[in-house]
């Protein structure tokens, strides 16, 4: 399919029909020349698709949509067909029953994503000097697949700020929401970052801290070659648990971790509370050029705080030891607040088949970005940093 006489915009069920380095120069910011996270990277999506995460009967179809110019791969997205609404975190289920009850069919979907995962990135990929056209290649590819193969509609869902404001420009409906993000402001060490909040959150985290790591082992982290077989076997365990409690069925298969075992332990922190040779709980980051992304927590043991301590205060202090602009924890979570994390707002862009339909969901979409702008105010003002007229840096 071309969407311009130099553009032609193809589909591929498999990660493995695109070359590497090819999908991977699309994947690396301009900026930096690195993938700006692990997560659209070749090695990740294969890991997905090779462990049956993803494909067979998920729901999640890969349709990865290429756009090449003269021959040269220019831009990629990572896409799916969608039979159903989970693993995706920008929830439509509203929609989708909505739109079933009218008498609609709104699955299947084009879902362009990364599966399970709610961070924000880049989920138009283009090779450097084609920003532009190469945006704009992927969406109205998009778009015209939907068209060609009746769906309903299209989803770019934790996509860049930039990337959502050129959607918009193309007539795709805008969506927001909100997480929690922790911000470096160029901190030596823990102790300058706690100086910066309120006393009573100061010596709350102190506390909680101290409570954690008095749970009777050792807490260590792990990363690149530290990280053994028998570490996954244990991360399962943990993982299975979280899973199961959240989601009923874990979306991820043991498989996937052997993946990133192989390929991707070099982008892995694995933070663990260790009890002699055993590890009794753990908490999985991936690690990109300016973020540290914290994803999976579980335990076997309970103890007080230690959650906070694995996923919260362990990050903010790799963060800082490595001079990582920001930690991202995950989906939801108004305890992670009083924690130095922050509301940070995320953007998706949609694209809806029925003109009727699109005008309801356009109107729900205009209240719901006032909620959230609402919200994010509201959320700032209660956070733990000090006010400087209010109160001193003294404990």
């Amino acid at each position: 399919m071309r969407v311009s006489d130099e553009i032609e915009i193809f589909l591929s069920p498999s990660i493995n029909e695109f070359d590497v380095a090819d999908w991977d120069a699309c994947a690396r910011a301009p900026q930096t020349g690195r993938a700006q996270d692990p997560f659209t990277t070749h090695r990740f999506i294969k890991a997905l698709e090779e462990s049956g995460s993803v494909g067979g009967q998920t729901g999640w179809m890969p349709r990865y949509i290429g756009a090449r110019s003269n021959g040269t791969l220019i831009a990629v997205a990572p896409s799916y067909l969608k039979s159903h609404s989970q693993g995706e975190y920008v929830f439509d289920f509203a929609w989708a029953d909505a739109y079933e009850n009218a008498g609609g069919h709104y699955y299947p979907k084009l879902q362009i994503a990364v599966p399970f995962t709610p961070v924000s990135g880049r989920r138009l990929l283009v090779r450097d000097g084609y920003t532009e056209i190469g945006q704009a290649a992927l969406i109205e590819g998009a778009v015209s697949i939907a068209e060609r193969h009746g769906l309903s509609s299209v989803h770019a869902t934790f996509c860049s700020n930039d990337e959502a404001q050129s959607g918009k420009n193309m007539g795709l409906l805008a969506r927001t929401g909100q997480q929690f993000h922790w911000t470096n402001r160029d901190y030596p060490d823990f102790d300058a970052f706690l100086s910066d909040l309120s006393s009573r959150k100061r010596k709350n985290i102190r506390k909680e801290r101290e409570t954690a790591q008095s749970f009777g082992g050792e807490i260590v982290r792990l990363t690149g070659d530290q990280i053994q077989p028998h570490h996954w076997d244990a991360f399962w365990t943990f993982y299975q648990d979280t899973g199961g409690r959240k989601w009923g069925t874990p979306y991820l298969t043991r498989a996937f971790f052997d993946r990133l075992h192989e390929a991707m332990r070099d982008d892995v922190l694995l933070v663990f509370a260790m009890r002699g040779d055993t590890p009794v709980a753990g908490a999985l980051n991936f690690i990109g050029t300016q973020t540290l992304f914290g994803r999976y927590w579980g335990c076997t043991e309970h103890h007080p705080c230690l959650h906070f301590e694995l996923c919260y205060y362990q990050a903010i202090d790799y963060a800082i030891e490595h001079g990582l602009a920001r930690v991202e924890a995950g989906a939801q979570g108004e305890h992670k607040l009083a924690r130095g994390y922050m509301p940070s707002t995320t953007h998706s862009v949609h694209w809806i088949a029925d003109t009727g339909f699109r005008n309801a969901v356009s109107d729900f979409l205009d209240a719901e970005r006032r909620a959230v702008d609402r919200e994010v105010e509201i959320l700032t003002a209660y956070g733990p940093f000090k006010n400087s007229q209010k109160e001193s840096d003294h404990d």
